[in-house]
C-alpha cells in the first residue's frame, strides 16, 4: 500500500491499536476517538511528512491529511483492523470515551450555545437601557424604558424555559417536556403563594433554613424564586430524559405519543419542586460564594491568572468551565467578576493585531490584520487569534500579557458584569450597576481595555515580528518580470466562483486548519443560494459520501478543494444532494451539489465555505474580487511557479 507505512507511524503515535476506540475520516482528516489522549505524541505527528497538523475538538483527536485522506484511512484501517470499528455510534461513543471534564465541557457548550446569541443581544438592551436611565436620558416610570426593559429581561427571566428546550435536546429528551418543567418553575401563580405566614420551618438554624407555604400529597414543598435560574432547569432535564427513556420503553406504542409526556410531567416537575430545585438552588448560591471569596482572596493574582490565560482556554474550549459559573453568577447573586476580569482581552488581541498591520511589510498580511482588526473591536477575536498572531506566536504571546495586565486592572477596581450583554465596545454597558449606576467598576473596565490595547499594540510593534523577509520583489526581479510576461514562468489559471454570495478571508474561518491556510491558499464564501457549480473544467477527484465537500483537479494540475460549511459532515449527508460523482469529467459552470442552507444552519453548523487550492506550494495565488461574488465571476487566479510541476 501506498500510505502503509505513514498508517503505521499514525497509529503508533496515537498511542498504538490498543489506544483506539474509533476511526472515522471527513474530507480532510482521521477523526479518532482515543481512549487516552495523553498517550498520543502530538508534537510528532504534527511534524510528520503526511500529516498537516493535529487538532482536538468535541471528544475526537483530529489527524489532518488533506485531500488524499480517504487513501490513508484505507490503509489506518487495515494496518490497525478497525474495520469493524466504522458502525459504531459517535455520540453513544462520546459519552464512553470522553474523560469526565470533556464530557462535561461538550454538555456544558451544548446547552448554553444555542442561546448565546439571543442571550447577548437582551443583555445588549438591558445595557443600554441602564445606560440610557444612569445618563438621565429616560425615566425608570416612562413607557420607552418599560417596553425596552420588558425586551431585555424577558429572556433572563424565563431562563428557564430556554434551558429546558436545550438540555432536554442534549440530552436526548422532548424537548417540549423540557420547556414545560422550566415554565412550570416560573409559574406566576406560585410565587405569590410565599406571602403570609408559613405551615412550619424546615432545618431551622442553620444555612438552609427554609420556610414551608404549601404540600405536595403532604410531603414539604420549599418554594424558591426559579426566574433566571439555571442549574436546576439543567439538572431537572436530565432526570426527565432518563424517566421519558425508561417510560417510552414499558408503555405501548399506540398510547405513547401522550402517556410518555404525561407520566414525565406529573413525575419529574413535583420531584423538582420537592429535591432538585431548592438542593440545585442552594448548590449555585454555594458556587457563587466560593467564586467570590477566591477573587477576593487575590484580585490581583486572580486578574492576571484568567486575563493571561482566557485566550488559550477559549481555543481549546476550556472556557465552557468558566462561562456556566459567571452565568449562574449573575442569575443567582446579579453580579459577576469572571466576566469582567477577561473583558480586555479581545482589545489586547486587537491592540497586536494593530501591531502586526501597521508593522508588517507582508502584504497578505497586511490584508488578513484590516478585517481582524475591525472584527477584533467588537469581540470577535477568532480571525486574529487563528489567523495572525497565533501563527506568529511572538504577537499571541504578547496578547495575552496584556490581558494579563488588563485583567489586573479590572480585579484591583473591583470591576463586575451585571448581564450577559454585548462584546467587545458594546460590552461596557455591562458594567453597569442596575442599584447604584455607573461605579468605579465600569472605569476600572475602561482603564484595563486602554491599558490592555495599548500594551498589546505597543509590544506588538517593537517586538512582535523580529525580521521580516520582504515579499517586495527585488530591482533585478522587476526587471525580469516586465521583460516575462504572464505565463513566462508558468501558465495561469482562473478559478471562478463557485456561488453566490460574499467572500471572506480565509482567516475568519472557526476551524484552525482550514484559517491557518494549512489545508490550502484560497478564500472563504457565505453562500446566498445552495447550489455549488464547478468553478474550474477538471476532474472529480474527490467526493465524500455525505457530499458536503468535493475536490476538483483542473486540466492542469490545480487541486482545488471545497468545503460545504464546517463540521458539515457530523450531519451524514442530510440537507446534501451530489449531481456528480468521483472520477467523472465536469466542466466550468456544471451544478455538483445542492445544499439545504436553512436546514444545515437549523442543525447548528455555519455554511461558511472554504474554495482552497490545497497543492498551492507549486503555485502563486492571487484573489479576484472581494465581498458580494456572483457564479463565474473570478474568484482566484493561479499561476505555476518556474521551479514547480503540477501533478
Amino acid at each position: 500500500m501506498k500510505y502503509e507505512q505513514l498508517a503505521k507511524d499514525i497509529i503508533q503515535n496515537v498511542g498504538g491499536k490498543e489506544n483506539v476506540n474509533s476511526v472515522v475520516h471527513c474530507i480532510t482528516r482521521l477523526r479518532f476517538k482515543l481512549k487516552d489522549e495523553g498517550k498520543a505524541n502530538t508534537e510528532v505527528l504534527k511534524n510528520m511528512d503526511g500529516v498537516v497538523t493535529v487538532m482536538k475538538s468535541g471528544g475526537q483527536y483530529q489527524v489532518v491529511i488533506g485531500n488524499h485522506v480517504p487513501d490513508v484511512y484505507k490503509a489506518v484501517t487495515t494496518v490497525g483492523g478497525f474495520q469493524a470499528q466504522g458502525a459504531v455510534d459517535e455520540e453513544e461513543e462520546d459519552g464512553k470515551n470522553q474523560g469526565a471534564f470533556n464530557k462535561f465541557i461538550d454538555i456544558i457548550s451544548g446547552i448554553f450555545t444555542p442561546v448565546l446569541g439571543v442571550l447577548a443581544a437582551s443583555g445588549m438592551i438591558k445595557g443600554f437601557n441602564a445606560l440610557f436611565l444612569a445618563l438621565g436620558w429616560l425615566s425608570d416610570k416612562s413607557g420607552t424604558y418599560q417596553i425596552l426593559n420588558a425586551v431585555g429581561d424577558a429572556l433572563f427571566y424565563f431562563f428557564p424555559i430556554f434551558l429546558g428546550f436545550t438540555a432536554s435536546k442534549k440530552f436526548k429528551g422532548n424537548q417540549f417536556i423540557g420547556m414545560a418543567i422550566g415554565a412550570a418553575l416560573v409559574y406566576p401563580t406560585l410565587s405569590g403563594l410565599t406571602q403570609g405566614d408559613p405551615l412550619y420551618t424546615l432545618f431551622e438554624g442553620t444555612m438552609f433554613q427554609s420556610p414551608v407555604h404549601i404540600t405536595f400529597l403532604g410531603i414539604p414543598v420549599i418554594l424558591m424564586s426559579y426566574a433566571s435560574s439555571v442549574i436546576p432547569i439543567i439538572l431537572a432535564a436530565y432526570v426527565g430524559a432518563k424517566v421519558e427513556k425508561w417510560l417510552a420503553k414499558v408503555i405501548p406504542d399506540v398510547v405513547k405519543t401522550f402517556l410518555v409526556p404525561f407520566f414525565t410531567l406529573l413525575v419529574v416537575v413535583p420531584l423538582t419542586f420537592i429535591v432538585i430545585g431548592p438542593i440545585a438552588t442552594w448548590a449555585g448560591q454555594l458556587i457563587g460564594q466560593v467564586t467570590l471569596w477566591l477573587i477576593n482572596l487575590s484580585p490581583v493574582i486572580a486578574g492576571l491568572f484568567l486575563g493571561a490565560l482566557w485566550q488559550v482556554f477559549v481555543i481549546f474550549g476550556l472556557h465552557w468551565g468558566l462561562v456556566p459559573i459567571a452565568i449562574n453568577n449573575m442569575m443567582v447573586m446579579g453580579e459577576d467578576p469572571i466576566l469582567a476580569i477577561i473583558f480586555a482581552a479581545s482589545f489586547a488581541q486587537t491592540g497586536a493585531v494593530l501591531g502586526v498591520w501597521l508593522k508588517t511589510k507582508d502584504k497578505k498580511l497586511k490584508s488578513l490584520s484590516i478585517p481582524a482588526f475591525i472584527s477584533g473591536l467588537f469581540g470577535v477575536t477568532e480571525p486574529a487569534i487563528y489567523g495572525i498572531t497565533l501563527p506568529k506566536k511572538k504577537p499571541f504571546i504578547i496578547s495575552c500579557i496584556a490581558a494579563a495586565v488588563g485583567g489586573a486592572i479590572a480585579a484591583i477596581f473591583n470591576s463586575k458584569n451585571y448581564i450577559l450583554g454585548g462584546l467587545g465596545i458594546f460590552g461596557f454597558p455591562n458594567f453597569i450597576s442596575p442599584k447604584e449606576g455607573i461605579t468605579m467598576g465600569l472605569w476600572g473596565a475602561v482603564i484595563a481595555v486602554i491599558v490592555a490595547f495599548i500594551l498589546g499594540f505597543v509590544l506588538t510593534y517593537l517586538f512582535g515580528l523580529g525580521k521580516e523577509t520582504t515579499t517586495e520583489p527585488s530591482a533585478p526581479e522587476k526587471k525580469k518580470a516586465d521583460q516575462n510576461p504572464a505565463g513566462a514562468t508558468g501558465k495561469k489559471e482562473v478559478i471562478a466562483s463557485p456561488f453566490n454570495g460574499e467572500v471572506k478571508p480565509l482567516a475568519e474561518i472557526k476551524d484552525a486548519a482550514f484559517a491557518s491556510g494549512a489545508l490550502g491558499k484560497g478564500v472563504a464564501i457565505e453562500p446566498s443560494e445552495g447550489k455549488l457549480f464547478s468553478p474550474v473544467s477538471g476532474t472529480v477527484s474527490a467526493l465524500f459520501p455525505t457530499n458536503h465537500a468535493i475536490g476538483i483537479t483542473t486540466d492542469d494540475g490545480a487541486e482545488i478543494l471545497i468545503h460545504i460549511g464546517m463540521d458539515t459532515v457530523q450531519l451524514e449527508g442530510k440537507h446534501f444532494s451530489a449531481h456528480t460523482t468521483q472520477g467523472v469529467r465536469v466542466e466550468k459552470g456544471q451544478l455538483l451539489i445542492e445544499f439545504n442552507i436553512a436546514g444545515i444552519k437549523a442543525a447548528g453548523y455555519p455554511v461558511t465555505t472554504p474554495v482552497v487550492v490545497t497543492n498551492h506550494t507549486q503555485y502563486e495565488i492571487v484573489p479576484g474580487c472581494e465581498n458580494a461574488v456572483k457564479v463565474g465571476d473570478i474568484l482566484l487566479e493561479v499561476k505555476a511557479k518556474s521551479n514547480s510541476v503540477a501533478v
